[in-house]
């Protein structure tokens, strides 16, 4: 057993420990004295057993210590004592707290203030109750920050209004928000304020509003209209400031009403004068001269219409002044130096005749020479410089293409003659080709080229009856061709035509319709459109000529400019060459218009093409991209005779549809929602995409089987075959059909390939790509 410690160790612990008792005392009440609040503690019998400096002080003591033993009746609180006390028998009777009690506090010099008071019973390591620790805050600032708000919210002339951020209920409005509106305070209060916005306001307030207590932003000068007690609606303009952490939004508003009905009437005025300024500004831009005006003295323009910039091309910001206008107008600084002079002169002259100037020669912003009638109108006393001026550039061509069409014309009656002349000859070669076959045995080996010559003979001749139509001597006959049978015939002269070295590819369709047209007309055609194809192609290439026929609906035409519904036999001339640039498009069919070097082209062939398609009824298209090449669609009318057309009709194929679904992806957004329209009256179901990214989102994105993905070729981000092959990649099972504006065989290029590829030329009628789409979803695998 270890020995027992003496005496002298024993006291010199319990020193120890009395002394480690007193430091912590004196932490704790230093810890207590350095807290901003009043704190203190009592036994059962409500006697204070300790507190912190603050609370002595407040009971009037300068030492905590002698606030030991006594109870609230001894307090400068003693008038309070009993309220105390009530709650401190409560705390300690039910062992529960009683939290935030606002309660009034006299202070030795007999003040009185407001405090904030909590309450907790005190229990030992045994669970025994030794009393009660309490503490509170000097609130009596706070209260009357409060009363001065509540007095500042209650005169305030705005609206003032407090709002719960989750109900967007009101809690509270001031008197000049129950004024304003007309509603008492109750029938307010606990409504949501979204309940009296006017209904053209709401969903933008509510937006705001969401927006601003989401991202806790305040909202300022926002506008809307609230509805009153009798129904009317007052504009108002609010600031706000939410304040997640206490739930509540602040809110002011003004009404504006007055300020937005003058702000009406103001715009409503200003409305007018520029209803009117905009009138007499269209009056004078569809004038057919330009116009133009400037002060005289700094000649400064402050005017020009839209005749005068569409002349020049430039607009008023671009003309500060007369000298910056003669400057780009006339480049070159001799001639301009010299006109300068003379409109100098002739100003000075005062004689209105020499104040207009005929075939001027200018210089437009695009560098192009254009040719005007040009005329000025001083008018002194305002100071301003009236100029008029009129592009006489096509008129002096027209002039010059009324001489081309005479000499033309004289050209024709020679024609005319030389081909009547010609025609005699052809009749004795050609006879006499004839006889000679009769002569001879058929297997003669002279008898083949005596058919070359009678074949010659009938080209030639067909030649002349070109001539005589130039000549307006011979009446065009059209005929019910079978234009395979007639483009077959011209497919050796049309090889000659293009050289050797491009590829000409003949695609004839079988069982085609029969047309009713003059065959010359057709040797023409493709004559004009092989030329301009060889011509695009700069070295090695292909021409492909197609046939085919087409059924065109009424609901197809009215969302296709140019189309008419119909039975349709169609010849599509395709290249790969340069293509055409999109400025030109518009231009192809005008007379004259060429992009060849001088010497290569008349700018007749298109405009003879385009003619010829119009005089028989028909209509044709163009599809190009540049660098990638060029396909022309000539539509002509299906010929049927009387008899026929019942019979005809209902040999038609049937529409067959499905409840399948299918992607569908189209740059172009108008023939992407005809597509769809077509599609989803066949009964499929139908996913839109105007791209290969969209469409590859819109598939990923979709829970269901996507059956066929129906795809153009040549799109922005990636092409049609790309697109097919990400897609099947991912769903192995979807079948594709491609879709395009060329035909199958000139975009092969594009990464679509002949063999085993469901493709649909464009445009297609609902008829065609219920089939197409059928076809490739029944297709096997």
């Amino acid at each position: 057993m270890p020995p027992k410690p003496i005496y002298e160790e024993l006291e010199e612990r319990v020193h120890r420990l009395e002394k480690d008792l007193h430091d912590s005392r004196q932490i704790i009440q230093t810890i207590l004295d350095a807290a901003p609040v009043r704190v203190f503690w009592k036994d059962t019998d409500l006697r204070y057993l300790g507190c912190n400096t603050l609370f002595a002080k407040d009971a009037g003591f300068d030492d905590p210590k002698d606030m030991i033993g006594k109870d609230d009746y001894q307090m400068a609180w003693k008038n309070q004592a009993e309220q105390y006390r009530a709650d401190d028998q409560e705390v300690i009777q039910s062992g529960k707290p009683k939290l935030l009690i606002e309660e009034p506090q006299t202070g030795p010099n007999g003040s009185v203030k407001t405090i904030l008071t909590s309450k907790a019973p005190l229990f030992n390591e045994e669970g025994e109750l030794k009393g009660m620790l309490g503490a509170y805050t000097d609130i009596t600032e706070l209260k009357e920050r409060e009363a001065e708000y509540a007095q500042l919210f209650a005169l305030s002339i705005d609206m003032v209004c407090i709002a719960d951020i989750n109900t967007t209920a009101f809690l509270k409005v001031n008197p000049a928000f129950t004024d304003t509106l007309g509603f008492s305070e109750e029938e307010l209060l606990n409504k949501s304020f979204l309940d009296f916005l006017h209904p053209d306001d709401f969903e933008k307030t509510r937006q705001v509003v969401e927006t601003s207590l989401k991202l806790g932003k305040n909202v300022i000068n926002f506008e809307n209209r609230y509805r009153c007690k009798d129904g009317t609606y007052r504009w108002l303009s609010w600031v706000s400031h939410p304040i997640p952490e206490v739930g509540k939004t602040y809110a002011i508003a003004r009404d504006i009403t007055d300020y937005k009905d003058f702000e009406m009437k103001q715009a409503s005025v200003q409305q007018e004068l520029l209803k009117r300024n905009r009138f007499i500004e269209m009056i004078l831009d569809y004038l057919p001269i330009g116009l133009g005006v400037n002060f005289i003295d700094t000649g400064e323009v402050t005017y020009l219409n839209r005749k005068f910039e569409e002349i020049y091309g430039w607009g008023k910001e671009e003309f500060p002044n007369i000298q910056g206008f003669f400057e780009k107008v006339f480049p070159d600084p001799v001639e301009r130096e010299a006109l300068q002079l003379r409109i100098m002169e002739d100003m000075a002259s005062g004689d209105p005749k020499r104040m207009a100037w005929e075939d001027l020669k200018i210089t437009t912003k695009a560098g192009a020479e254009r040719i005007v009638f040009a005329k000025n109108i001083p008018i002194f006393d305002q100071n301003l410089m009236i100029s008029t001026v009129q592009d006489v550039t096509e008129k002096r061509k027209l002039e010059a293409q009324v001489q081309q069409a005479q000499k033309m014309e004289s050209i024709g009656r020679l024609a005319g003659g030389v081909a009547h002349d010609f025609n005699n000859m052809l009749s004795i070669i050609s006879g006499c080709a004839e006889m000679a076959l009769e002569d001879l045995d058929e297997n003669a080996p002279i008898a083949a080229n005596l058919q070359e010559i009678q074949k010659a003979a009938k080209r030639s001749a067909d030649l002349t009856r070109q001539l005589l139509a130039f000549a307006r001597r011979q009446t065009i006959a059209p005929k019910a061709l079978n234009l395979n049978e007639t483009i077959e015939s011209m497919l050796k002269m049309l090889s000659r035509l293009i050289g050797e070295d491009i590829d000409l590819a003949w695609r004839p369709k079988d069982r085609l319709w029969k047309v009713m047209i003059d065959p010359s007309q057709v040797d023409q055609i493709l004559a004009n459109l092989c030329v301009n194809a060889k011509d695009a192609i700069e070295r090695d290439g292909k021409i492909t000529i197609e046939t085919n026929n087409m059924f065109f609906g009424e609901e197809y035409c009215r969302d296709h400019e140019g189309f008419k519904s119909g039975e349709y036999v169609m010849i599509a001339v395709s290249d790969n060459g340069c293509g055409i640039k999109k400025e030109n498009m518009d231009k192809l069919f005008e007379p004259f218009f060429t992009t060849k070097k001088i010497g290569q082209g008349t700018g007749l062939g298109l405009a003879t093409v385009y003619g010829i398609v119009k005089q028989n009824n028909g209509f044709l298209n163009i599809y190009s991209e540049p660098g990638e090449g060029t396909c022309f669609k000539l539509y002509f009318p299906r010929y049927i005779k009387e008899s026929m057309q019942h019979r005809e009709r209902a040999e038609r194929e049937p529409i067959a549809g499905g409840t399948e679904t299918v992607l569908v992806v189209e740059d172009e957004e108008a023939f992407l929602r005809v597509s769809q329209m077509m599609l989803e009256r066949l009964g499929y179901q139908v996913l839109a995409a105007s791209g290969p990214k969209e469409a590859i989102q819109l598939a990923e994105s979709f829970s269901g089987r996507i059956h066929l993905l129906m795809t153009d070729v040549v799109m922005p981000e990636m092409s049609g075959r790309d697109l097919a092959e990400r897609l099947t990649e991912s769903y192995p099972g979807m079948k594709c059909l491609f879709m395009s504006g060329y035909t199958a065989n000139v975009i092969a290029h594009h990464g679509v390939l002949d063999e085993g590829i469901n493709f649909i030329n464009k445009p297609f009628s609902k008829h065609e790509v219920a089939i197409k789409v059928r076809e490739a979803l029944d297709q096997k695998t």
